[in-house]
């Protein structure tokens, strides 16, 4: 079975290898990267990987704001993804975590029942007080997120989804495929969550905004979750903070974006039983001559970058207010507050 990985990047050197290894554990044969203004040695890293096979890396195509849309739009043109059997559509902090068979790609298929398509779930994972960035698997780091079935008082979570070649396709979305509005029902295409079951009416059409990337997620991840390390370490965070977002040129997160996802009340260590073979990858990985190299590149310069920003006056109080923000989604503080509850020791260090 042949599965395609796409995703964009921006300065993203670091975070590459744990990514790449990890979905090659899960089954994934071969990548398809795109980046754009990258300083932190990024790009340099995937023109040597794609020299080694497996990888494409291309420049993003995007002409104005929409990174991330037009890489997409072109992504379907590519042979690598013209030829896969499967395309998984993802970013490079989100950890497609199986539950089921063997914890692959594969495996998740056939619990499925082999549809079309397959919306697997967020969960987000809190920043859990990691303030230092460190040169280890990020899903080792952390292992607190929200309570999976709400999140910030919201019970319809965003999916990512993988898209079976047969797929009607008019375009691949962020989050979802798409097919034509005027689809004869007949031709629809068969499309599970993440425990097999069929996805509401509402998100399947696209009905309204609302239905467009997300569903009610109670009991959709039972055989799959998709680990979202939106935040990682605070040092990460702030050169995050800098660099933008790859979907929208110069587009800064504020403090709500980190309040959002730094809910940490719920424990979750089950993607740790990836860890010893994703060490092991990893390992290969900085023993190559040519990848090792360019990894402690990134990593140097991505320290380096939060060095600069912590000499700016500016990003220095950014990252003391978010340090000090209590770890609980936006209102809840508040309502303890007034209610008079204590929060959690564990929690609110």
């Amino acid at each position: 079975m042949r599965i395609t990985a796409v995703t964009c990047v921006k300065n993203e050197g670091p975070f590459l290898l744990e990514w790449i290894a990890f979905n090659r554990l899960l089954g994934v044969t071969d990548f398809l990267f795109y980046s754009n203004d990258c300083t932190d040695g990024t790009d340099v890293l995937l023109d040597a990987l794609a020299e080694q096979g497996g990888v494409v890396h291309l420049p993003n195509p995007a002409k104005g704001r929409n990174y991330q849309m037009e890489a997409l739009k072109n992504a379907a043109k590519q042979d690598v993804v013209k030829q896969a059997d499967w395309v998984w559509v993802a970013d490079v902090d989100e950890f497609l975590n199986i539950h089921v068979g063997d914890h692959t790609i594969p495996a998740l298929i056939k619990a499925c029942g082999n549809p079309q398509t397959i919306s697997v779930t967020f969960q987000f994972f809190a920043n859990g007080g990691v303030e230092g960035f460190e040169d280890r698997p990020v899903i080792e780091q952390f292992t607190r997120s929200h309570n999976p079935d709400l999140w910030c008082g919201e019970t319809a979570i965003e999916v990512k989804s993988l898209v079976r070649k047969d797929f009607p396709l008019q375009y691949y979305g962020a989050h979802r495929p798409f097919f034509k509005d005027k689809l004869a029902k007949e031709k629809r295409p068969s499309w599970t969550d993440g425990a097999g079951r069929p996805v509401q009416h509402k998100f399947l059409v696209a009905a309204n905004p609302r239905r467009i990337r997300k569903f009610p997620s109670q009991g959709a991840r039972a055989f799959a979750t998709l680990n979202h390390y939106a935040l990682r370490s605070l040092d990460s965070y702030l050169v995050k903070n800098d660099r933008g977002d790859v979907n929208r040129e110069n587009r800064n997160f504020d403090d709500t974006y980190w309040k959002e996802r730094n809910d940490g009340s719920y424990e979750d260590r089950s993607i740790l039983r990836y860890l010893p073979d994703l060490n092991a990858a990893m390992d290969a990985f900085r023993a190559d001559p040519v990848i090792g190299p360019l990894h402690e590149d990134c990593v140097r310069l991505h320290r380096e970058k939060r060095d600069q920003l912590m000499a700016d006056q500016t990003y220095a109080g950014l990252y003391g207010h978010l340090r000090e923000l209590p770890p609980y989604p936006p209102g809840e503080y508040e309502l303890m507050l007034e209610l008079g509850l204590e929060p959690e020791p564990e929690l609110a260090s």
